[in-house]
């Protein structure tokens, strides 16, 4: 790992959203943090490119969970019940009502490096188009940006922390494959697996391939933030 790095961290917040798990298509299963596929088309958004394929390290976390029931009106593809005004006929492959679940009061943050994080911070100023994050209902909020300095580390508090398989033991922890990437024509998808503690320790933890922000105040040899930047 190089030295320490600059970087931009951005907090966000969504009150309502909802992480379908493409790998069980025709289920109603949510994920329990955003894919960063998601996370690089809302910067996407923000700056009104095709796409964002950039280093990032992410956490994120919810502070509650409901369930909720949509209608859908699926268009059946050989053009045997189209839709009328948004809507089609009831019936087998027609109107439709399912439970969807939802995730209440997410947080995200993100630590975007240099170069990226100066470009990244005048488009979130002023994004070329709607944050959301997940559904296009699903609005999310931009709640502070500041700068911090990243330094290699072997330990830090890994709190909601998005890890690579390798980056670290806690016992708390599960496996998730998320979406890196998606292509812009949405034909091929890369994917990854991810460590992600939905009991977080408060506590610094032995890390892997890790940076920390470094203290405010480096006399207190005060514990921070692990991140992982997560390459796409």
């Amino acid at each position: 790992m190089s030295g320490p790095i600059e970087a931009l961290r951005v907090t966000f917040h969504a009150p309502v959203a909802s992480f379908r798990d493409p790998l069980f298509p025709g289920i109603t299963r949510i994920l329990p943090v955003p894919p960063p596929s998601t996370v690089r088309g809302m910067l996407a958004a923000a700056t009104g490119a095709p796409a964002e394929p950039l280093a990032l390290g992410m956490a994120a976390w919810a502070d509650g969970h409901g369930l909720d029931t949509e209608t859908y009106h699926p268009i059946a593809a050989d053009g045997s019940n189209p839709a009328a005004g948004g809507r089609v006929r009831a019936g087998k492959g027609g109107t439709t009502a399912k439970d969807r679940p939802f995730l209440a009061d997410v947080h995200l943050t993100l630590w975007i490096p240099e170069p990226d994080a100066t470009r990244l911070a005048q488009a979130l100023r002023r994004p070329r188009h709607g944050l959301r994050l997940g559904r296009s209902q699903d609005l999310v909020h931009l709640t502070a940006t500041d700068r911090v300095v990243l330094e290699p580390a072997d330990r830090a508090i890994v709190g909601h922390a998005l890890a690579p398989p390798d980056g670290h033991d806690l016992p708390s922890v599960h496996t998730h494959r998320l979406a890196d990437t998606v292509s812009t024509d949405r034909l091929t998808t890369t994917w990854s697996d991810y460590l992600w503690c939905d009991e977080p320790t408060t506590t610094a933890a032995s890390v892997r391939h890790a940076y920390r922000e470094t203290p405010t105040d480096p006399a207190l040899h005060e514990d921070t933030q692990a991140v992982w930047l997560l390459a796409p």
